[in-house]
């Protein structure tokens, strides 16, 4: 398996990580990064490293006392979160438990035939209001979605995320597995109407790939790239970026920075991508090429349109609010007819 490994810096502070990251996403090409001990000073990240129970009790200091959801899939799955043979079921439930439960299941594993137990992605602010304040990194001005992500052996299948992300491990082990957008072919990306959650995912087991039915991951691996993080260091994720993540210790946990680059008044890439294959995915071939230069030209290029009065550009040129709002006001009168 020939899988390159992420660029490391191993001697930046938080705020200075935070600079590198965002010069980084402003490029041509954005890559990850990988930054070694940037939060080991973080208490969430002294009190993982003391125990398990140091680490849970920390946490509950903190616990809101609200509902979050979990999921759970038997030990068979080895902690693949995952679909059935059929890929029209999950492999795993979902529960309505707290934080102290969760804490409570966690601290009190069976070795033997224990299911896996992986809460994603909850908003840090509505589960742990306060635990910022102390373990944070300075990065307010582009307003992130901050969650945390906790649970036992786990396996996250890989997929991608429309914002751009920074990953900061605080408890356990974690194995990312990236791969640049290009490599989308070579992944076999799932369902897009059902997905596990809430992102198509790669139908490839990579635990065990089956190279017969997936030849074309093959490629994917030789321009891989691996990384394994332990509590204090970080990760960059540029956006759209292919991720495979594994969770490989008792209790793990991440907190992580998401933040889209652009106006917030453009409209989500995927509701453009569920559009065009609604009324472009199934025309005839040659219709498909047609409208694919189209697409390059308006879309995909960086045309500047230099031949149109700069006052006559309309939606070609800059996109304020107004003009925003007029366009999906378009979309919507024309969907509904």
């Amino acid at each position: 398996m020939l899988i390159g490994h992420i660029k490391e810096h191993s001697e930046l502070n938080a705020h200075d990580m935070v600079a590198t990251v965002i010069a980084e996403s402003k490029a041509q090409t954005p890559q990850p990064l990988v930054f070694r001990n940037v939060v080991k000073d973080w208490p969430i990240v002294a009190a993982a490293n003391h125990s398990n129970e140091a680490f849970c009790e920390y946490l509950q200091g903190f616990d809101a006392g609200v509902g979050v959801y979990a999921y759970q899939c038997e030990a068979k799955y080895n902690g693949r979160f995952f679909y059935k043979e059929n890929h029209s079921e999950k492999n795993f439930s979902q529960v309505k438990t707290h934080l102290k439960d969760l804490f409570n299941q966690l601290l009190n594993q069976n070795s033997e035939n224990q299911p896996s137990l992986y809460m994603g992605s909850t908003t840090l602010g509505y589960c742990l209001p306060n635990l910022q304040q102390d373990n944070n990194l300075p990065m307010l001005e582009l307003g992130p979605l901050v969650s945390i992500w906790l649970g036992n052996q786990s396996e996250v299948a890989a997929h991608y995320d429309v914002p751009d992300n920074i990953a900061c491990v605080v408890a356990g082990k974690r194995q990312f597995t990236l791969f640049e957008p290009q490599l989308i072919d070579c992944l076999y990306p799932g369902p897009i109407d059902f997905t596990p959650a809430g992102q198509v995912v790669s139908m490839v087991d990579f635990s065990n790939p089956d190279h017969a039915k997936y030849p074309k991951f093959n490629n994917a691996l030789h321009s891989a790239k691996f990384v394994a993080l332990e509590p204090g260091d970080a990760i960059y994720i540029p956006s759209m970026w292919w991720h495979h993540v594994k969770s490989t210790e008792s209790i793990n946990g991440l907190i992580n920075y998401w933040w889209r680059q652009g106006d917030v008044n453009l409209g989500l890439p995927t509701d453009a991508l569920l559009h065009a294959i609604l009324s472009v995915g199934h025309l005839p071939s040659a219709q498909k090429q047609a409208w694919k230069a189209i697409f390059d030209h308006y879309v995909f290029s960086d045309n500047t349109h230099p031949h149109i009065n700069q006052d006559a550009l309309g939606s070609l040129g800059d996109i304020d609010d107004e003009l925003a709002r007029k366009l999906r006001w378009q979309i919507i009168q024309k969907l509904n007819n």
